[in-house]
């Protein structure tokens, strides 16, 4: 269907044609499309930019030539049909309109005005949690997205950074105040990372409309999070963050951790480890965990021992660690 409009105008925008493209948005009509749906076949048709703005309802939808649908204002030298309440459809086709573009935007605001209609079913009052879940969700339309965050009083547009928070979240100290508890983590809207506590993933500063990419990614960050480090960035874990991949029956499997878990029985073995790793010296991690360096490197002995590989160099640290993070990961593996 891509770039449709444009063949059968080349053929003739005679009425046979014209038909044609009243029978595609009468069918997206019949079968009550959604509004993404819309904005992303009008697109494919026409073979250029296209778009939806309700400002009354948060709506800024446009899709580029079949693209996905995303959020973005009119463009300035678009061709626009106005609706009631400052709606309108527009198409951005470069160079000279083509001859069935006027048929186009007439059909394109008409299936709007309806599906708008349609899609109009209300949704959480104002406030309601259940908004952020919205906004959050993985499966949500960018129509619906957007709808969510203008009831919320939320720019589609705003830079918004989601956490991923196992505590209580003080609300007056977050900046948009917009949190809701997903399970047994909290997720929060908001534009600064408040003290929290608990432990705390930090996603990526993205626009608001993005919100669900942050917080896959603060979830992920979250399953890096220990009593030793309990707030960790997505954007600060660079190559680490593809170890979230692998699965916890794998990650129990792997020798190293095996070994890890017989030494977490031993009180203390786990933190004394962490700081080693932290710092990267016996003394040093011996002043972290309020331990005496003598009685350290009995215990990193100990450890040697059951993990088969030294930890007075580098390779042995690197090893360490890696296993660390890895069998952080599957402890966290419900948090994510």
């Amino acid at each position: 269907m891509r770039g449709l409009l444009l063949r059968l105008s080349g053929l003739d925008a005679d009425a046979e044609s014209a038909v044609r493209v009243i029978g595609f948005f009468d069918r997206l009509i019949t079968e009550r499309a959604g509004l993404d749906a819309l904005v992303r076949s009008t697109s494919e048709l026409a073979g250029c930019p296209v778009g939806l703005h309700a400002p009354g309802q948060g709506l800024g939808l446009r899709a580029d030539s079949g693209g996905a649908v995303t959020t973005g204002p009119v463009p300035a030298r678009a061709s626009i049909r106005a609706l009631e309440g400052g709606v309108c459809v527009w198409a951005a086709r470069e160079g000279d309109p083509a001859p069935l573009d006027d048929m186009l935007l007439e059909r394109f605001a008409i299936a709007a005005a309806v599906l708008l209609e349609h899609s109009s079913v209300p949704l959480p009052e104002l406030g309601d949690p259940a908004l952020v879940e919205l906004v959050l969700s993985e499966s949500a339309g960018t129509a619906e997205r957007s709808r969510a965050l203008h009831l919320l009083g939320i720019d589609a547009g705003s830079p918004v950074r989601v956490l991923a928070a196992t505590g209580q979240v003080p609300g007056r100290s977050v900046v948009l105040d917009r949190s809701e508890a997903l399970g047994e983590v909290r997720a929060v809207l908001s534009a600064e990372v408040p003290e929290v506590p608990g432990r705390l993933g930090v996603g990526p500063l993205l626009p608001a409309i993005d919100a669900a990419r942050s917080w896959r990614a603060a979830r992920t960050a979250l399953r890096y999070t220990s009593d030793g480090d309990p707030v960790v960035w997505w954007e600060k874990l660079g190559g680490l963050a593809v170890l979230a991949d692998v699965g916890p029956a794998e990650v129990a499997a792997l020798p190293d951790v095996r070994a890890l878990d017989r030494l977490g029985a031993e009180p203390g073995m786990i933190a004394l480890l962490d700081a080693l790793c932290a710092t990267g010296s016996v003394r040093k991690a011996a002043v972290l965990v309020h331990r005496h360096h003598s009685t350290m490197t009995t215990r990193l002995t100990r450890a040697e021992a059951v993990l088969g590989f030294g930890l007075d160099e580098a390779p042995g640290r690197f090893r360490l660690h890696l296993a660390l993070v890895l069998r952080r990961l599957r402890d966290n593996a419900a948090t994510g």
